[in-house]
């Protein structure tokens, strides 16, 4: 059986590998490109780099605009800015993918997937 949608959270850990942007960026375009050509539907969740605050690259917008694919931003930067939402320095609790799940529904109802 074959997904049909994948939720496409890439780029921490190249961030945090201090990986080229670019690279990345085509990274992302690779996985978008490979779930249409399986008619899986992709929905994009931007990963921040890390800093202080940590910030969106904005390739992530860029390509959600030329590609089509539903989009959020901010959600993860918001759970990884707050330490009750975290199990540690990175990963989000259960409470932080709470948060997230329910920023991913809001973008498929926007996007009219449900």
């Amino acid at each position: 059986m074959r997904p049909k949608l994948l939720i496409l959270c890439h780029g921490g850990n190249d961030f945090l590998r201090r990986l080229d942007e670019a690279k990345a960026r085509r990274n992302v375009r690779e996985m978008i490109a490979l779930a249409r050509r399986n008619n899986i539907a992709v929905v994009l969740l931007a990963t921040p780099k890390p800093g202080l605050p940590p910030s969106i690259p904005i390739f992530y917008r860029e390509i959600a605009a030329e590609l089509g694919v539903p989009y959020e931003e901010d959600v993860i930067r918001k759970v990884l800015l707050d330490n009750s939402l975290k199990s540690d320095m990175v990963h989000p609790n259960g409470r932080g993918y709470a948060q997230i799940a329910a920023a991913v529904q809001a973008v498929l109802k926007k996007a009219g997937a449900i």
